[in-house]
C-alpha cells in the first residue's frame, strides 16, 4: 500500500528539526522507517501524529512566548529611542539658542573695540 504523500510531506518537515524530545524521536525514526519499507499503518501513524502535535504545540507556544518577550523590550527600545530623539532635540535648540547670543555679544565686542 502506497504511503499518503501529505503524510510522507510531514514526516520529511519535522524530519528537518533537531529534535532531542526522546519520543518524537522514536516516533520519527519508526515512521521514516515504515515509509522507506511502505509498511505505514494507523497502530504507527496515530501515535506519530500525537507525538507530532504535543511536540509542536510546546516548541509554538515557547516561540511565542519568546516572540511577546523581544516585542515588549523593542518597544522599551523604541520609547528610548523616541526620547533620547526629542531629548537631542531640545539640547540641538538649546546649543543654537546659546549660541545666537554668543555671536551677537561677540559682534558688540568687535564693535566696541
Amino acid at each position: 500500500m502506497p504511503v499518503d504523500p501529505a503524510l510522507a510531506e510531514l514526516v520529511r518537515r519535522v524530519g528537518v528539526f533537531h529534535v532531542t524530545h526522546r519520543g518524537l524521536k522514536r516516533a520519527q525514526l519508526a515512521m521514516d522507517e515504515a515509509i522507506a519499507s511502505g509498511t505505514v499503518d494507523d497502530s504507527l501513524r496515530r501515535p506519530y501524529l500525537e507525538e507530532v502535535r504535543r511536540y509542536f504545540e510546546s516548541f509554538d507556544a515557547e516561540a511565542r512566548a519568546q516572540l511577546r518577550d523581544v516585542d515588549r523590550r523593542l518597544e522599551r527600545v523604541n520609547q528610548v529611542h523616541f526620547n533620547l530623539t526629542a531629548e537631542r532635540g531640545v539640547a540641538v535648540k538649546r546649543i543654537e539658542a546659546t549660541q545666537g547670543v554668543l555671536d551677537a555679544l561677540a559682534e558688540l565686542k568687535a564693535g566696541a573695540a
